[in-house]
């Protein structure tokens, strides 16, 4: 098959006079095709596909196509414009699929370029058998011959034999290459509504005999059904919506499945076929559509069954602003072949093959039982581990078909060892095979461990992308994977007997958060026959080749916690870990102890918003060692990939950064040449590892490289080509970005083995929040710098996200620097050349003490041990300490305090109060005296009196002890609770005093501030806390502080000693730390887990800095826009936190906006980092912007959040200073606006303070502006604000918005306008320009966007703003002010009303209307006299719809009106709004929503609340004072007042609209709103419809503006239930009242006076010229040669130049009126039409509901009448009748045998028409046929309508009894004639049966002999349809057709019938009358009885007959013989009898 996607033409040549219709023709090999003409148009753009079937051959290397683009001529020839010749050898080749063919030139007759460029997509799908070999490496398993035969027993028509053998690989690699290629699905993180459309068209070669087929659609568990229809070619014609609220992501896995029943039949084989495809596959095809296609049905059962039908079928889905393709029907769709038109090509069709998944073990199965059975165990002193609770098998999904391994109980490293064989039909519409580990359970459901999925895209390829080095393309390859380990993820693998709140992860729904094991999987195809077993053993040999590829090597992973910030609270103290598999997960027993945590520290505050973990210096290491197989060639070659990938992605965010910021041609060329020089180094430098020799290589492998090769050379060779011929550097972006989708596409690795690196932050015991890092950015390689991964050893910022975060990262929880290196034990050494630091390595326990009666000591302890680790649970000893091998101890114990647990409640704030609570006392009623503890904190813990309390160290008092009174307090501050036993203070607390309270309390306070500046060097200078090194706690528990507290009962104190490597130098020797440095050994026999013992004690790694630098930070936060609105009044109040490593700072708090600027710099003075300044100018930490709405009551809520690098200066004297760019502003993973910022990070050294850049000015105290040389550079703009009116204002506050003025906002300026005094009667304002002088950016990409507010003014001087809009940018409103441009002036139909005074002229004009609409009408009945016949006939034969119909291209439906040449319209596909060439109609003014509210998360806007009608003119002013301004460019404006009009509305048909009723139809009918009046035709409404055709007008007075909107609604009728509306479109009458574009009624092609094309507009052509030329400022136009001529606008026109071709007919008007209309129609206006409108509805507001075709004619009353209106009537369907003489038949199959023992059969033929089956007539019957002769001589007479503009009949009848409506069906025209054999006394015989279609007859046979089955076979090819060949068109017919029966699934002759066929129409009727059967009138023709043999009757009826015919002519001897024996016999007895008896 090839396509030719013709696209679109530009620069055409003009013509002489106007523009060309533009029509393009392509030619391949003699066959040519169009594509359709497009009106006036010298750019045109068709977007056509045209396909030319190659008829199973391939394409040749020399074959090229012609392009032809002619100017369409309605009469006479199209004329050559120009031509081009495509050559197609790259195709043929194979190197490309699609050939881009852009802007290729065209040239004419004699070869010269005329200036035009067409563009084209050529795509070519080599056919089935087009790759003779499968691939040999990829397909090992492969059977040839096996597939040879299977292919040869599955042939369908026309197919070679075997060509289905080696055909279904290429074609299922197109596929799924196919599947690849389409990856840009919108896979949106949320629910969205999208609807399904099914249509099902029709059913061809169904099998079976006699059958009722009906089809069955399942979608998403929603099942629909057609009607049943009979026969083997049911036209069904049934449209199914459905509609699903559900993430994309879940619906394209769904499956659709279409199945055909047998309805008739009642056995449970009814099932006839199937079809099934994911929902994916359809939306992956162009347009989200599959349209009019044949999917070949199958038996899901019996997959070696050959096909079982076929079914024509379109598939849509729908999305939100999606709007589905029109279906197009053409003109030989019912006679297309089938086979050229499959979804899929018949040979893939046909394939069966057989996934084989073998399934060898798994390992790290997490447990998954309770261990309640276990734990009884232990009781009874029986041991089993408990990491063995789990029981897991393996299930595979694919196809809906679903495999199981068997379980293996209590087994977390199962072998499992079986093969599951999938058996499918390929290539199938599936596309992932989904991998699940179960745990089986005995009782309840099975617990799924974790999922994954094979990718079947990413494990096959197609044949011909690879192409190797002999220039022959290669095979593709079959699915194919592994052997290789598959990991699963899902939930924390800690096992809890409670619900698990993440059990979705397990079955892949989001992110997995944790390892939870790997299956070791196989999978290969196999295209040979059926499997033996769905489930079976693997053979012990492929058990033992597949050990080689389990070998494992061992790798280290380091990582360096460099600092933890962005904590939202401090809370108890945090740790992190970090594991890779089970290999450093500390609550998992399996591995090894690892010292893969950090320890344990306590949150510090920053001073501002956040808290940071005080990791000064040393940093926590973590170390992790682990054993994987070494996949180091996969994941090299991905790293090279995505290096190159990532170096091109950045140069295209740098060439479009400077593309938007519209710098120099010179400039642009630079960037872009070190993009493509860039990109061809990094691919011709960085070649892919080769393969050979590796001894662990898969098939899979091999091929991928190759597919690596041949892409890499595919964009090397092009990018080289694009260096030497590119031309327009703009255009070359889409090809740059389709070679990085297409690196990425190749770089993803489906076998990577290695799990992922996860990190976890614990508070205390709590896992909170993760992050997930690929193992391959991470590793090392010694292949090459580039095979490293991004991340190897350097310093990265993760942002940690919660698991199954429902806000999706609405709240950060932590932000921390890491550096990890990760690579195998061989290079460890490697390591040393990336760490920075010195390591240590340090063993550590603490020492506890209790203070008892004022003592301390070992004695109070409870529940702690005196040794134990941080946590107090663990117990240690000195003694016990080993260190691991190739450690020693260096040094002995000493006592080290640890300084990041210790909190201090003030730590980090630069203020603080401190707080005593003072406590009485009493009896109830008593006095109040003081309590026991007179002073506590707020816990009750007792505190120091507040006068002994002395300010720390670096604070100073800010006020006295006062009493805190704002609080729920009295007036003294005190408040009371009553303590209830066994508490010995209250529960709770109140403000007001009762007599039975005992207990009161007060606050009081103190607040003091820091003296020094809180950094990370002040807390080293603090107090070192005790001089022992004990840490104090009231309580045991984690709030430890440094200095001893009256209330402190609790202290210890840390021991450590440190280890120093044996034998070994260097960072790398941290990797030998494996294990735990030892244990109580007295321990052991305890109950505890030894496990766990064993596993808690691992050393604690920490990295050293020799120094920290100090860097100075500038962020530069300039303004942001587009932000959500948080607030009621439609506002926020916003302001940015900024938050670097532990530092953080706010902006100023801007009040009411969306769009603020702070234009402010916040600098960060002395910023300490620790590293080599040369790693953080390469690696440097991200600042994170966090926007906030400021809420004075409440929480503030956040906006969103964007993360930037800073541009780092190692030298601050460096001349550059950083660009504001653009960042976008996520929030919950969407795009919520945009902040302008920049940052710069300088390092900061001893004397270089004085280099260090300025100060910024000051706005205020602290606020620094941004500075010169970064802000944008600003020019003095006029900003002219046209502010038309208001619109459709929704009240606020209850109360209408009656007196509103609008308010504009830019650049910081501020203008209102006047206030509209009444919104009921003018909502215009009374002056409509206002004008803005604004400093606004020169550079477009830094302007700031417009803001309007519409306030209300109301009584009491209240001004509530209900309104606001943000228009982004003026770009589209710049101007230059000196052009004179009719844009700012009003449109020609508004020129009658620009002013009040009118000139004389214009009141002709008014009342010319009247005497001229009634000239017009009598001139029409004078010429209707004149020619009465010509009237007649064209009254009978032509109407509107002839119109419409050769507008669309339905020719067959309209041949007289094309040949009469007359007037043809433009048919828009969507609403006039959309066409580009009118600009939405806003030219005059634009609408701008206005919205109010707060945006809710989820909702993409808040309220819209109103419309404001107005435009914008931008130019630049000058400076200079002096200079004249500019022209003002609003002026001339249109009259605002209210206007009166009459309005026509045109609804011509509906097309596939939604559903409403149970039968899965709709009765729809039309309802018009325009302001307050309504029409509603409900009374015409047309039942059971989804394609209504209306044909109504409607016409309709209004006011405009105030009724400006015009609602056409489409309303379901009931009968009994309230109406329910379909959908609803919406027309804004204003701006087609106001456009230039004259759409307020369209200009037809010519003048008429009279007939269909009547000329309606309330002027006449002259006049609207004249006011287009007043409009645009040229002088009037002038005629001449009596109106032959015409001079307009400088140019010269005739009217032979327009009418040179065209026939003069008699409805034309005068000349001078038809030359000015043609001038008219070259200048843009709207032309005659017909619009498709989208209908919504609320129930599902962004998916269309269906279209209507339609338009509006719009005319102001005061300038008069319009011309008579169209009549659109519905056309009628004609009737005509069907007469059928059967007259004979002949080798009828003998069914039954006589009682004599013959074969015979009593023969009667039935027949009818499809559709209505109740018209059933039969002949009589011809009994005791003994040869299969019939005689008849019986007359069918059938009465049907027809019509024959659609070749299709129009069936109404009731579908039910009890239906109310009869339903209306067009059923293609057809008679079904059957054979049947009569039996008495039971059901009679089917014996065979003839389908003749009447639109495309069968030729019948003259002669028996010539009467066969293939007469008819060849008709189920592909024969183009024939009006030759219509019985319409023969009137009559005669011959011999054959019958048919289906035997062993095979057509057999079954008969043969002689038939008469005859076509009469109604009128013929009464001139030759017939009748049924042999009833009168029997004539036209007279049948006589038929001339039957003596042996016809029935033997009942007829016993003599019997006797005679049957018994006497076959038995006659017997009977004489039988007669002549009695004779003798009695002559005998009457001789013995008369014989004498002797004496």
């Amino acid at each position: 098959m090839l396509r030719v996607v013709v696209e679109s033409a530009k620069n055409l040549p003009k013509k002489k006079i106007g523009s060309p219709d533009p029509i393009a023709s392509v030619i391949f090999k003699d066959e040519k095709k169009k594509t359709k003409y497009i009106d006036n148009e010298l750019n045109p753009v068709w977007n056509e596909v045209l396909e030319f079937d190659l008829k199973g051959s391939s394409l040749e290397s020399s074959s090229f196509i012609d392009v032809i683009v002619k100017d369409y001529e309605t009469v006479g020839n199209d004329k050559f414009i120009g031509s081009t010749k495509v050559a197609l050898k790259d195709l043929a080749t194979g190197q490309v699929r699609s050939l881009q063919a852009k802007d290729v030139a065209l040239v004419n007759e004699k070869g010269q370029d005329i200036g035009g460029k067409i563009s084209l997509v050529i795509g070519y799908e080599p056919p089935a058998n087009a790759n003779p070999n499968l691939n040999e490496e990829g397909n090992a398993t492969n059977d040839s011959a096996g597939g040879a035969e299977e292919g040869a027993g599955d042939q369908v028509d026309g197919d070679q034999p075997g060509g289905a053998s080696t055909g279904p690989s290429g074609n299922l690699n197109q596929r799924l290459a196919k599947r690849a290629r389409s990856t840009n699905r919108p896979l949106s993180n949320k629910p969205q509504d999208f609807q399904i459309r099914v249509r099902i068209i029709e059913g061809r070669q169904f099998p079976g005999n006699n059958i009722q087929p009906v089809v069955k659609v399942n979608v998403c568990g929603q099942t629909h059904r057609t009607r049943i229809k009979r026969g083997n070619n049911p036209f069904f014609d049934e449209i199914f919506f459905y509609n699903v609220n559900m993430l994309p992501s879940d619906l394209f896995d769904q499956y659709l499945s279409i199945r055909v029943y047998d309805s008739f039949s009642l056995r449970a084989d009814s099932l006839m076929g199937e079809f099934k495809l994911d929902v994916g596959y359809v939306y992956d095809e162009p347009a989200h559509a599959i349209v009019r296609k044949w999917l070949l049905l199958n038996d899901p059962d019996d997959a070696s069954s050959g096909p079982r039908g076929y079914l024509k079928v379109s598939l849509y889905i729908v999305g939100t602003g999606d709007d589905p393709p029109v279906e197009k029907k053409d003109i030989n769709d019912d006679q297309d072949d089938i086979e050229s038109n499959l979804l899929l090509p018949t040979g893939v069709a046909l394939r069966v093959v057989t996934l084989s998944l073998k399934v060898f073990r798994a390992e790290d199965i997490p447990q998954m039982d309770d261990a309640f059975i276990q734990s009884m165990k232990e009781i009874f002193g029986k041991e089993e581990n408990r990491k063995n609770l789990v029981d897991p098998f393996v299930e595979a999904r694919f196809a809906g078909k679903k495999l199981c391994t068997q379980v293996i109980e209590k087994n977390c490293n199962p072998e499992w060892n079986q093969v599951l064989n999938l058996q499918v039909k390929f290539p199938s519409m599936c596309e992932r095979i989904k991998l699940t580990v179960f745990d089986w359970d005995r009782l309840t459901r099975n617990d799924a461990v974790g999922t994954t999925y094979l990718n079947l895209a990413k494990i096959a390829s197609s044949g011909g992308e690879v192409e190797g080095k002999t220039g022959e393309s290669e095979v593709g390859f079959l699915p194919a994977f592994g052997p290789c380990y598959v990991n699963l993820y899902g939930s924390p693998r800690e096992f809890s007997g409670l619900p698990d709140p993440y059990e979705n992860l397990n079955f892949g729904k989001g992110e997995g958060v944790a390892y939870r094991g790997r299956v070791l999987v196989e999978l290969s195809t196999q295209l040979d026959g059926k499997a033996d077993k769905a489930v079976d053993a693997i053979p012990s040999d492929d058990i033992l080749v597949v050990q080689k590829y389990q070998r494992r090597r061992k790798y280290c992973l380091c990582a360096v916690f460099h600092s933890a910030s962005m904590l939202q609270e401090p809370g108890e103290p945090l740790q992190f870990e970090v594991s890779i598999g089970n290999y450093g997960n500390k609550l998992d027993t399996t591995c090894k102890p690892l010292a893969s945590t950090t320890q344990y520290s306590c949150a510090v505050f920053d001073g501002n918003h956040y808290y940071y973990l005080p990791w000064a210096n040393p940093k926590p290491v973590v170390v992790v060692t682990s054993f994987w197989e070494d996949i180091s060639h996969r994941l090299n070659a991905v790293n090279i990939l995505l290096y190159t990938t990532q170096r091109l992605e950045s140069n295209i965010k740098e060439m479009k950064v400077s593309i938007l910021a519209k710098v120099s041609e010179r400039e642009l060329t630079d960037v872009w040449l070190k993009l493509v020089n860039q990109l061809i180094e990094d691919l011709e430098s960085c070649p892919l590892p080769a393969l050979e020799g590796l001894p662990n290589l898969t098939a899979l492998d091999v091929q991928i490289k190759k597919l690596r090769d041949s892409a890499i050379d595919s964009i090397l060779e092009g990018a080289r080509r694009m260096r030497q011929e590119a031309m327009d550097i703009k255009d070359t972006l889409t090809e740059i970005e389709a070679w990085l989708e297409k690196l990425k596409q190749v770089a993803e690795e489906p076998q990577n083995s290695m799990p992922d690196v996860i990190i976890w932050m614990l508070r205390g015991e709590k896992r909170v929040a993760y992050s997930r890092i690929p193992a391959h950015q991470l590793l090392y390689s010694t292949h090459s710098q580039q095979a490293c991964g991004r991340h190897c050893g350097k310093t990265q910022t993760i942002l940690m996200q919660y698991p199954m975060d429902k806000n999706k990262g609405l709240k950060v929880p932590v932000q921390i620097r890491t550096n990890m290196w990760l690579g195998l034990s061989t290079n460890e050494l490697k390591f040393n050349t990336y760490s920075e630091g010195t390591f240590s390595v340090f063993a550590e326990l603490y020492e506890n003490q209790a203070e008892v009666f004022g003592k301390w000591g070992t004695t109070g302890l409870v529940g702690r041990h005196k040794h134990s680790d941080v946590t107090g649970k663990l117990k240690l000893k000195h003694e016990y300490f080993l260190p691991p091998r190739g450690w020693e101890w260096e040094g002995d114990w000493f006592i080290d305090p640890e300084k990041s647990l210790l909190t201090e409640a003030d730590a980090g704030h630069t203020e603080f109060m401190d707080e005593v609570f003072q406590n009485e006392t009493r009896y109830p009623g008593g006095e109040w005296k003081d309590a026991s503890e007179p002073y506590t904190d707020v816990n009750g813990e007792k505190c120091q009196n507040p006068t002994e309390i002395e300010c720390p160290g670096g604070w100073s008092w800010e006020d006295e002890w006062t009493v805190d009174v704002n609080r729920a307090v009295d007036e003294r501050g005190w408040e009371y609770g009553l303590t209830i036993p066994p508490d010995d203070k209250p529960k709770s607390w109140v403000s007001a005093e009762k007599v039975y309270h005992v207990h009161r309390r007060r606050r009081v306070v103190r607040p003091r501030k820091r003296a020094a500046p809180a950094t990370g060097a002040a807390m080293e200078k603090r107090d070192k806390g005790d001089p022992e090194g004990w840490e104090f706690s009231s309580l045991i528990g984690w709030n430890f502080h440094r200095k001893k507290r009256s209330s402190d009962t609790f202290r210890r104190r840390r021991w450590r000693r440190k280890m120093a490597p044996s034998n070994s130098l260097g960072a790398s020797a941290i990797f030998k730390l494996e294990g735990a440095l030892g244990i109580d050994t007295e321990e052991k026999g305890s109950k505890e887990d030894a496990t766990k013992l064993f596993g808690a004690n691992t050393p604690t790694v920490s990295c050293s800095f020799d120094r920290s630098y100090v860097y100075h930070l500038r962020v530069y936060v300039y303004q942001a826009r587009n932000m959500a609105s948080m607030d009621k009044d439609s506002f926020s109040d916003p302001y940015a936190h900024v938050s670097f490593l532990h530092v953080s700072k706010t902006t100023e708090k801007l009040r009411a906006t969306l769009n603020p600027t702070w234009d402010q710099t916040l600098i960060f003075h002395d910023v300490e980092i620790y590293g080599q300044p040369e790693n953080i100018a390469a690696c440097s930490p991200q600042v994170v912007l966090e926007f906030y709405d400021s809420d004075q009551v409440g929480k503030d809520e956040l906006l969103g959040r964007t993360v930037c690098s800073p541009m780092v200066k190692l030298t601050p004297a460096l001349d550059q200073s950083p660009k504001l760019l653009w960042h976008p502003i996520i929030q919950r993973g969407e795009k919520a606006g945009e902040a302008l910022v920049a940052v710069e990070l300088i390092l900061k050294d001893k004397g270089n303070e004085s280099s260090m850049p300025l100060v910024p000015p000051k706005r205020a105290e602290n606020l620094y502006m941004v500075p010169q040389g970064i802000r944008p550079v600003v020019q003095l703009t006029a900003v002219e604000i046209l502010v038309w009116g208001l619109r459709n204002m929704k009240t606020y506050q209850l109360a209408t918005v009656s007196s509103p003025s609008l308010v504009v906002e830019c650049g910081g300026e501020r203008i209102e306008s006047a206030v509209i005094k009444n919104m009921k009667k003018n909502p215009n304002f009374p002056s409509s320009v206002l004008f803005l002088k604004v400093l606004l950016p020169k550079d477009e990409m830094y302007t700031p966007p417009v803001v309007l507010k519409v306030i209300d003014h109301r009584p009491f001087g209240r001004k509530p703003v209900v309104g606001q809009c943000t228009i982004e940018s003026l770009e589209d409103f710049r101007c230059d002010p000196y052009v004179i441009s009719p844009e700012g002036a009003m449109s020609s139909k508004m020129a009658l009303m620009a002013s009040p005074s009118r000139d004389v002229s214009i009141r002709m004009d008014e009342r010319k209307p009247l005497l001229e609409a009634q000239f017009m009408y009598s001139l029409s009945e004078a010429l209707d006299k004149m020619a009465p016949t010509t009237t007649h006939f064209e009254k009978e034969s032509m109407d509107w719809w002839s119109k419409f119909y050769a507008s669309t291209g339905d020719k067959e439906k309209c041949v007289p009106y094309l040949k009469k040449g007359y007037d043809t319209l433009k048919v828009y596909d969507g609403e006039l709004e959309d066409v580009h060439e009118f600009k939405g109609l806003t030219d005059f003014c634009t609408t701008f929503k206005l919205l109010r509210g707060k945006s809710e998360y989820g909702v993409d806007d808040p309220t819209v609340v109103g419309e404001f009608k107005g435009s914008f003119k931008v130019y630049p002013l000058s400076d200079d004072p002096g200079v004249t301004p500019p022209p003002r460019q609003f002026r001339e404006l249109p009259d605002s007042g209210p206007q009166e009009c009459l309005v026509r509305i045109y609804v011509v048909r509906a097309i596939d609209l939604q559903p409403k009723d149970n039968n899965g139809l709709c009765d729809p009918y039309i309802k018009i709103a325009l302001g307050r009046k309504t029409i509603e035709d409900r009374d015409n409404y047309l039942p059971n419809n989804l394609n209504p055709v209306f044909g109504r007008m409607f016409e309709m007075s209004c006011f405009l503006p105030q009724d400006k909107d015009l609602k056409i609604s489409v309303y379901d009728y009931d009968l009994l239930s309230r109406d329910e509306k379909v959908g609803e479109t919406v027309i804004d009458l204003e701006n087609r009242f106001l456009s230039r574009y004259g759409s307020y009624c369209g200009l037809p092609q010519t003048y008429c006076l009279s007939g269909i094309n009547q000329w309606r507009d309330q002027q006449k052509p002259t006049q609207i010229l004249q006011h287009l030329a007043r409009l645009k400022g040229v002088s009037q136009p002038r005629t001449e040669d009596n109106g032959n001529s015409i001079t307009f606008n400088g140019k010269e026109y005739t009217l032979a130049q327009f009418e040179a071709n065209k026939e003069v007919h008699q409805h034309l008007g005068p000349a001078s009126e038809r030359i000015c209309l043609h001038v008219l129609r070259t200048q843009g206006l709207v032309p005659e039409h017909v619009e498709t409108r989208t209908l919504y509805s609320s129930f599902q507001p962004t998916l269309s509901q269906g279209n209507l075709q339609m338009w509006v004619d719009v005319f102001p009353k005061s300038i008069g009448l319009p011309g008579p209106p169209f009549d659109i009537s519905p056309r009628k369907a004609k009737q005509y009748f069907l007469r059928a003489v059967i007259w004979n038949t002949t080798e009828v199959t003998l069914d039954e045998t006589s009682i004599t023992g013959e074969r015979m059969s009593d023969i009667y033929v039935k027949g009818w028409m499809p559709g209505m089956e109740e018209d059933k007539q039969k002949t009589d019957v011809h009994y005791r046929s003994l040869d299969g002769d019939g005689n008849f001589n019986w007359r069918f007479v059938f009465g049907f309508d027809y019509l024959p503009a659609e070749q299709l009949c129009m069936v109404s009848k009731k579908e039910h009894f009890w239906s109310l409506d009869k339903t209306e069906f067009r059923i293609p025209p057809k008679l079904i004639i059957q054979i049947w054999d009569n039996d008495k006394f039971s059901l009679d015989d089917y014996l065979g049966t003839v389908e003749l279609d009447l639109r495309d007859l069968v030729p019948p046979a003259k002669t028996t002999k010539g009467c066969t089955l293939k007469m008819m076979e060849a008709n189920l090819g592909a024969r183009k349809l024939e009006s030759g060949n219509s019985l319409f068109t023969q009137k009559s017919v005669r011959g011999w057709w054959p019958c048919t029966t289906e035997q062993d699934g095979k057509k057999v002759l079954a008969g043969k019938v002689e038939i008469t066929l005859e076509i009469v129409s109604e009128k013929e009727v009464d001139e030759k009358p017939a009748g049924k059967g042999r009833d009168e009138p029997n004539m036209n023709p007279k049948l006589d009885p038929p001339n039957r043999p003596d042996t016809s009757f029935f033997w009942f009826t007829n016993p003599c007959k019997t006797m005679k015919f049957i018994v006497w002519r076959r038995f006659k001897w017997l009977f004489i013989g039988l007669l002549l024996l009695i004779f003798v016999l009695l002559f005998l007895a009457i001789l013995l009898y008369s014989l004498p008896v002797g004496q």
